[in-house]
Order: C-alpha cells, then structure tokens, then sequence
C-alpha cells in the first residue's frame, strides 16, 4: 500500500482548529494496524500529529476511524487544535493492507499545514450583557458575541494557547482556548483588570489599583502587588492601565508617567524613571528591542535599554494617544479622533496616517496579527491596516458601544 492523501494537505494554510485530520491509502488497510497515542504526547501509534516536529505528539482521545472501505483513518483530536500553530502528519511503516503488506517508507508532510488565527476585540455592556467581537478572516468580518456579566471587559491578553480577558469592577477575569467559550477564574484581583501580558511562560496582569498577578497557566494566580511600585493621588491610588512583554522584561505602565519593570517573570518589579509625572501613559508595545509608552497630551517615551531609561519625543501636545502596537518592523499608534501614526524606525519619526473619511472617532486599542493592524474604539468603531499602518478601511462591528481591547492569537 502506499499513501493517497493526506487531509489537511501539506503547506495548507488557514485550517480550522476544530478539524479533524485524515489519511487515505492506495488499499484496504488492517484497522487494527492504523493506530495512534490515545494514553499520553508521545509520538506512538502509525498515525501521529505533531506541532514540534515529533519530539511529542498530540494525544487523541479515541483509535483512527475507519471508512471508505478502510481505505481512510481520521483522527479526532479531544480538544480543538491551538491557533496559529503549524503541525505535521506522520504514518510510519507499522500499517499494512489486509493482505499483510507494509509501506515501503515511512510517510511524513514536508512543511505541514497551518491553523487560522482569530482576533478578538474587548467591549463594553449592554442589555445587561457583557459583548466581545471575533473574527478568524484577519480581521475583515467579525461576530459580535456575549457573555452573561454585564461588565466592560478592558484588559485581554492572548499566550500559550489561552486567551485571558478582564473586567471592570467585580475583578472579573476569564480564560478561554478558543475565544468562544470562556471560563471564570478566581485571580485574587479585586478591582478593575486593565492590562494582561504574556512572556517566558508567564502571564502578567495589571489593575487599576496598582495590583500585579502572575500565573504560569492563568488558572491559579500568585500577588505580586509591592506598594512600593505604586503610585497615590486623592482620588486614585495605584493605577496601572497596561502591561506589556519584551526580550525577557514585562513593562507595565500608568498614571503620573509611572513606568515598572521586571526581569524574573513578574516576580519582583523595579521603578523606572519617565521623566514625567503628569503623562497619562495608557498603552506600552514592544518591537525590534524598543519599548514604546504612550499616553496623553502627544507624549512618547522609547527605551531601547529593556525599560530601564526613557526618552521623551512629545509630537503634539493637543493629541492623546490611547494604544500602540507593533508588527512587521512598525510601530502604530491610535488615539483620539481617529488620530493614527506609524512609525518604521522605532518610535524616532512618525507619519500621520490619520483620514477622517475612513474614521474620526476615539480609537482606544490597536493590535497586529498576520500581517495586519486592528484598531478599535467608540461606537463600536473597527479600522484595520494590511500595509504597515499606511492605509486603513473601516469594518462594520454591528456593534454601538465602546470597543476597549484587541488580541491575536500567536
């Protein structure tokens, strides 16, 4: 026997999580030879799938279904495929034909075939339900969807697998696999989540009352909240609108120019220096070993030293900018009035890319994804950018209410 085919096909992209993975054969094969890992990862069994080039393999919950005269074994995994992942098949030598006959090779896809990413957007409440926007077609369509809160939901992070997102008041914080179905955690956060993060096998989440929680898997939560990185004023005590992850430093930033770093996984965190204590800095990103902070009145800080000095660039004091974003060697900033400006040399230059014709509402977030830029804001506004930020087109939400956050799977 020799192999027909092989489903998904070798070097496909955009496949879907949730299909199932199939191997058509020239004969009809013993079923009992066509077997696969159904106990634990390791690569046993003569039908394997991989996303690490065989050093494991996934566990399937059930032996190959036959059909097509068994001449076709689908695999089907017990939990969705993970998004953006490459993975590769592989049928060895141990399968034979009715007539006792093996393959001569081992049969193994080349380059492998690739899952689709999803977007998803953060939103605020209505008719007492919290609302949240996906989109799996980068970024062109996108389905509103709801959760039964009835909270804003600001902060939304995305690593290793898992989707977190939190919410206004109530310290609401949810995991989710797929973006679709979402499960309640118990953080240990007791006020407003604004900011997740994740790097080095760690999630990061930041609070309006100056809060810092780290999780290794976003289910169990550790404090990591030091007073002595927080800030006081008389109506707020230590906020922190954002954090973000870079060359093995999480930065998180807020209020009164604030500005903390950390370099062992949100363990413990330092002060760092903005030069300002006025700036509202609502948004820090990180790219090609620059992080760049934003926030109010046209500021800009850049550091290209893991966070530990800053330098001031202030464009235009009548501008607030609310998200930064960077992908594909740019850095993208978005703020009010539809204000959007890029920049290809790591924060030094900006162009304005701001067209009213397109919008000229508050844009609260951007982010990147396969090649394009999201940004998102007022009245349910979408905007995105398959150039580098130079040109942007208007998406329908068929949404009405504030967009706080967006995310792609990677």
């Amino acid at each position: 026997p020799t192999v027909e085919s092989i489903s998904p096909t070798d070097n496909q992209s955009w496949v879907s999580i949730s299909d199932n993975i199939s191997v058509t054969f020239t004969e009809e094969m013993d079923t009992t030879s066509v077997t696969t890992s159904t106990s634990n990862t390791t690569c046993s069994g003569s039908f394997q799938l991989s996303s690490d080039n065989f050093s494991s393999c996934l566990q399937m919950s059930s032996s190959p279904a036959s059909s097509n005269s068994n001449k076709t074994f689908t695999l089907d995994p017990p939990d969705n495929l993970s998004y953006s992942t490459t993975y590769k098949t592989r049928v060895t030598t141990g399968v034979k034909d009715t007539a006792g006959n093996t393959l001569n090779n081992q049969h193994e896809t080349s380059n492998g075939f690739t899952t689709n990413g999803i977007f998803v957007i953060s939103g605020g409440a209505s008719n007492d339900l919290s609302n949240y926007l996906t989109s799996t077609d980068n970024g062109t369509t996108w389905t509103l969807r709801t959760l039964s809160y009835d909270k804003q939901f600001l902060g939304l992070g995305y690593g290793n697998g898992t989707f977190v997102m939190g919410g206004r008041e109530e310290s609401i914080t949810l995991t989710s696999s797929d973006g679709f179905t979402w499960t309640s955690r118990t953080s240990g956060l007791t006020d407003t989540l604004n900011g997740v993060a994740y790097g080095n096998n760690t999630f990061v989440l930041v609070s309006s009352e100056g809060q810092i929680f780290t999780s290794s898997d976003a289910v169990s939560w550790d404090n990591r909240t030091n007073s002595s990185v927080a800030w006081k004023d008389y109506f707020l005590s230590k906020q922190f609108l954002e954090v973000t992850f870079g060359n093995n430093t999480f930065v998180a930033v807020g209020q009164y120019g604030v500005i903390v770093t950390s370099s062992d996984n949100g363990t413990s965190w330092d002060n760092r220096t903005s030069g300002s204590t006025t700036a509202m800095l609502e948004d820090v990103a990180f790219g090609n070993n620059t992080f760049i902070a934003t926030g109010g009145a046209g500021i800009i800080f850049s550091s290209n030293d893991n966070g530990t000095s800053w330098d001031n660039v202030t464009l235009d004091t009548n501008l607030t900018f609310r998200g930064v974003a960077y992908g594909n060697d740019t850095f993208v900033l978005v703020g009010q009035s539809g204000t959007i400006l890029s920049s290809s040399d790591n924060g030094t230059t900006w162009d304005n890319r701001t067209n009213s014709s397109v919008t000229s509402k508050n844009l609260y977030h951007v982010g990147y994804g396969n090649n394009v830029f999201v940004a998102v804001g007022i009245d349910g506004t979408i905007v995105t950018s398959s150039d580098n930020g130079t040109t942007w087109t208007s998406r329908t939400s068929g949404f009405s209410n504030t967009l706080y956050n967006v995310i792609y799977s990677e």
